[in-house]
């Protein structure tokens, strides 16, 4: 399963960037319409689905720990499609939508952190990332009432940081995949 997810770290790369471009725009337009902030919020949760969806397809063809992966990535997909069918009815449950989302899926992430700690370094990062999920989803279910503007800062805030660590996690695991080569082809040249 090593081969899979350095070979694929491209995902969370692209994950993380986006993260941080929803957030940049969350901070330019707070006072943007409430409904633009829940397509924005779509967008992202349904991208960052089909990502961890494919990480879980990975694993299981591995016959490793599949689950944390796929159902963080069903339950992503799902509120992305939600959110572009029932645009107004998400617009009135997104605060407590998006804070439940961001515990389960913290949670999620926590546990995938575990399973990788047995396969790469710097798994933090993932953990990292479930933390701050964790922390953005209790903030906004304390507070479920907060304006949109408010909403539009947290979830701002929220997906630059956990952006920066989608990427730094990337990052570590195109240097891991290069390692890795580097070793194989060592060993491959030393064979007769």
């Amino acid at each position: 399963m090593l081969p899979f997810i350095t070979g694929n770290w491209w995902a969370p790369v692209a994950s993380g960037v986006l993260a941080i471009v929803v957030g940049v725009a969350a901070f330019l337009w707070p006072a943007k319409t409430f409904e633009a902030l829940v397509l924005l919020f779509g967008v992202y949760v349904f991208v960052r689905g089909s990502i961890w969806l494919s990480f879980g397809l990975l694993a299981a063809s591995a016959r490793e720990r599949w689950w944390p992966f796929v159902v963080n990535g069903i339950i992503g997909i799902a509120f992305g499609v939600l959110t572009f069918t029932e645009t107004q009815t998400m617009a009135l449950g997104l605060a407590s939508l998006a804070g439940a989302w961001a515990v389960l899926t913290g949670v999620l992430e926590i546990i995938a952190a575990v399973r990788f700690r047995q396969i790469i370094d710097n798994e933090l990062l993932l953990g990292l990332g479930g933390v701050l999920s964790i922390l953005f989803g209790v903030l906004v279910l304390a507070q479920p009432s907060i304006g949109a503007e408010t909403f539009a800062l947290i979830f701002g805030l929220y997906a630059i940081l956990v952006g920066i660590a989608q990427v730094w996690l990337g990052l570590r695991l195109k240097g891991f995949d290069e390692d890795m080569r580097t070793v194989t082809k060592s060993v491959g040249s030393m064979v007769p």
